[in-house]
């Protein structure tokens, strides 16, 4: 499969602190590739290296093969929309999405022509002659993308879009742009500090920590076989096992992921029973209560499905999992 962008061994380094840290990675052509971590984690940095905004302190650079390490933002087969869209605010919506077309000396006509098939694109038919003031947060982000997408960028790169947006409107346009990206075929370089957002929209995952990324593969690979602590941590939410602990279950004394949907409470005392403990919080969640118990020394959770009985705070309750659900992680 062909590569659209290509990190090899890059740095970005400002001052003493090291924002991307010797990054190698690979995004492949046609991917929707997420980068996620939590703030200062170098994954907006990352993004804005592929832009051209930053230039790396060392390594190289390459969107389909070609060294652009040192080329110009305006000169790259790239796009960007940004959490903020950046929309002028005197320019009605069809002057907005024709801004790029305008720079590059396309007739008024044309631009205009293109402009509307872009709007259309994004389901803003009938829109042109509102300007940005007139549009809802979601309105607006479907603006952004219409104008990145209208000077037919080879990869398009997503700061946070989505980052605005209520949790309804959100959740639709996660929708949305997967479902955009699928129907052009394009690359989607997405950053996110929303681990579900990454695991839902998707196919590639890189998860950055410090500076450097800690594990990339398909989302399901990542939350279901973490390399390492942060990794389980931050991608969903995991129990992450001390050695004496995962050794007392039956495994080898290594750290372990356990997700909280493969554990099961029984009675204390039930044969079924692998570890016992206190019910120390508890959460209710809609379709499920989250429990919390603490076995020793471990605080492990726990789901319940709506309308089982809910255990009392302090009550002892004995858990149960299928061992293949116990993940061994290589990386302390």
């Amino acid at each position: 499969m062909t590569a659209a962008v290509t990190f090899s061994n890059v740095s970005r380094h400002f001052g003493s602190t090291k924002a991307v840290d010797g990054v190698d990675l690979t995004v492949p052509e046609g991917a929707f590739f997420a980068m996620l971590g939590p703030s200062g984690s170098g994954k907006t940095t990352c993004l804005r290296l592929i832009s051209g905004f930053e230039q790396p302190t060392t390594g190289e650079i390459r969107i389909f093969g070609e060294d652009v390490s040192r080329i110009p933002p305006h000169l790259r087969a790239v796009n960007t929309v940004f959490q903020d869209y950046a929309l002028f605010p005197h320019l009605n919506v069809r002057d907005n999405v024709a801004y790029g077309l305008m720079v590059k000396g396309m007739s008024r006509t044309a631009r205009h022509a293109r402009a509307e098939e872009m709007l259309a694109l994004v389901k803003l038919e009938g829109y042109g002659d509102r300007k940005p003031a007139q549009l809802s947060g979601g309105q607006r982000q479907r603006v952004a993308l219409a104008r990145a997408l209208v000077n037919e960028p080879r990869v398009l790169l997503l700061d946070e879009p989505l980052g605005a947006l209520d949790l309804k409107l959100r959740e639709a346009m996660q929708d949305e742009l997967k479902a955009l990206q699928a129907k052009l075929g394009l690359t989607f370089v997405f950053v996110t500090h929303d681990q579900h957002e990454a695991l839902s929209m998707a196919d590639h995952l890189a998860v950055f920590n410090q500076g450097r990324i800690a594990q990339v593969g398909s989302p399901q690979e990542i939350y279901d076989r973490p390399s390492s602590r942060f990794v389980a941590d931050f991608v969903g939410s995991s129990n992450v096992l001390p050695p004496a602990l995962t050794q007392s279950l039956g495994g080898p004394a290594q750290w372990s992921s356990l997700r909280p949907e493969s554990v099961q409470l029984v009675e204390p005392g039930s044969p079924e029973g692998q570890i016992s403990g206190q019910v120390t919080g508890l959460r209710y969640l809609g379709a499920a209560t989250r429990i919390l118990l603490t076995a020793q020394g471990t605080e492990i959770a726990a789901l319940l499905p709506s309308g089982q009985p809910v255990p009392a705070i302090g009550d002892t309750r004995s858990l149960r999992f299928d061992p293949k659900a116990l993940h061994l992680m290589e990386g302390a």
